[in-house]
């Protein structure tokens, strides 16, 4: 029986070990070294392997911990995916909803295309016939002007006669005369007051823009206009101004704007009532005139209803006569020349109309300007017989000035009622003065001038149209072709003479033979 000692050793293998030690006397150290080597191998595998189950821990959590990730790669690749197919959707509907827009938009917009092109069509086609219209209206009023002012010559012309005849007429036949005379140059300022409206709708008038005087304007239009201010027995009052100053606008129609306001300020007046006229300097570069009258007043509606053209206010049935077309237009002159005008009115006080023109600087006057004398004077300076040419087909228009230039002895007159007639008896004659009217039968007065014009021997004759057609047109054609002046039926006798004066001292200055080259220029 082996007995195993303290040092866990028994008998058995003491014995062993001792007949080992004595064949291997050195073991017990190798035996040794190598138990302390295995010791150290197993306390190292040991270590190897917690070191094995800790790797392999911390390998299981960073699988996991990969698997979290790629779980989570996975689930927000999902999101990302879902919200890609929804922006690609949302995207793609927009695109859609735009393009559906564009397209819709593309459809009205050549539809709109399409229309405006028709719409500039029919403008164009409109435009065409409202020029049409207002030629045809333009012709249409130049021949009504000159059928009307052509008795209307002689009504006027003949009276002016009678007035002034020898022997001088009874106070009775005076107060009848005055009727024909009043009446005629009545219907004569309606005709005017017509064809003026028509002129500047049609955008025709032209103006002769000047330095006009304002002091002798006012001068001018307060002689005229005081005789109806004395029959109404109303106070016409000219409050004194700046003499020095001069608008820039055409002076016939700032009398025409003045006379118009003047008489309806008379006429709409209250009996013994008062007219007072102011200038005014209202701004730097602007004259104000105003005209002030003591009337019955404008309301609130009749001030809307004032520029209307036909609109009398009312006054249709009353005493006062009219067309309704003064204001109308007196307000387009007015703007015509670059001013403004305007009305104040308060019912049973009055009313007040103004204008305002464009200042203008004070003109240079001509030093050695003076006036022409008048026709009885220059007939005393040379007494020479002098011989008008009257070419006019109208036995009373030539019967007129017939009678016109009888009370002038020095001077004889052919007439001729035709242009080629007048032409051979000015070749025959060589008259100093042509009269000639522009409706001639057979060719008219402006190819009767041309060929006179064309004519060496009878070229400087000074020629004075006399006509019906008294459009701003015709007498801009008529003063362009070369006539000397340019006068309109009804003939005023103190403007004809006048005319006729000038057109003799031109005739002095130009010898017979002083045009042998070629027509005067």
């Amino acid at each position: 029986m082996n007995r195993k000692h303290n040092n866990g050793v028994s008998d058995s293998d003491d014995q062993g070990q001792s007949g080992m030690a004595g064949q291997y006397k050195d073991r017990p150290v190798v035996v040794l070294k190598n138990n302390i080597m295995a010791r150290k191998n197993a306390v190292i595998d040991d270590k190897a392997d917690v070191l094995r189950r800790e790797e392999l821990v911390s390998a299981r959590e960073n699988a996991a911990g990969l698997r979290e990730e790629a779980v989570h790669l996975r689930e927000e690749q999902a999101i990302a995916r879902e919200r890609g197919i929804h922006t690609a959707a949302t995207v793609q509907a927009a695109s859609d909803e735009h393009m559906v827009t564009l397209q819709q938009a593309n459809a009205h917009l050549v539809v709109a295309t399409i229309e405006a092109h028709k719409l500039a069509e029919q403008i164009q086609i409109a435009k065409a016939q409202l020029e049409s219209a207002n030629l045809a209206k333009s012709d249409f009023l130049s021949r009504m002007s000159h059928e009307l002012r052509t008795p209307l010559n002689a009504i006027l012309g003949f009276a002016q006669l009678l007035e002034a005849g020898n022997p001088p007429p009874t106070d009775t036949q005076i107060l009848r005369l005055d009727q024909i005379i009043k009446a005629g140059w009545y219907l004569l300022e309606l005709i005017n007051e017509i064809l003026d409206l028509a002129v500047i709708e049609s955008g025709k008038l032209s103006l002769s823009r000047e330095a006009v005087s304002l002091i002798d304007v006012i001068h001018e239009c307060q002689a005229m206009v005081e005789p109806q201010a004395q029959q109404h027995d109303i106070r016409l009052t000219f409050h004194p101004f700046d003499p020095g100053w001069f608008a820039n606008a055409d002076r016939i129609r700032v009398k025409q704007v003045l006379i118009n306001l003047l008489s309806n300020a008379i006429k709409y007046n209250r009996e013994h009532g008062t007219v007072d006229v102011y200038c005014i300097e209202s701004a730097p570069d602007c004259l104000r005139i105003r005209i002030k009258d003591s009337g019955a007043g404008l309301t609130p509606e009749q001030l809307v209803q004032l520029f209307q053209p036909f609109n009398r206010l009312g006054q249709e049935t009353g005493a006062v006569e009219g067309t309704g077309i003064g204001l109308v237009v007196t307000k387009q002159l007015v703007e015509l020349m670059g001013g403004a005008i305007g009305v104040d009115s308060t019912v049973g006080v009055g009313s007040e109309f103004w204008i305002d023109l464009v200042k203008d600087v004070t003109p240079q006057l001509d030093a050695g300007h003076a006036l022409s004398s008048d026709l009885a004077a220059h007939a005393q300076g040379n007494p020479a017989q002098r011989t008008l040419l009257y070419v006019e087909d109208n036995p009373a228009n030539l019967m007129l000035v017939e009678q016109i230039i009888a009370g002038h002895p020095h001077v004889r007159m052919l007439s001729a009622r035709d242009g080629h007639l007048g032409i051979a008896l000015a070749r025959a004659h060589r008259p100093d003065v042509i009269l000639m009217d522009i409706n001639l039968p057979g060719i008219s007065g402006l190819q009767t001038l041309k060929i006179l014009r064309q004519d060496p021997a009878v070229a400087h004759i000074p020629v004075i149209a006399l006509s019906a057609n008294a459009m701003f047109r015709d007498i801009e054609k008529g003063l362009a072709a070369g006539f000397f002046r340019y006068l309109t039926k009804p003939i005023k006798i103190n403007e004809f003479m006048s005319a006729f004066d000038d057109a003799l001292k031109f005739s002095e200055t130009e010898l017979p033979h002083a045009n042998e080259t070629g027509p005067l220029r």
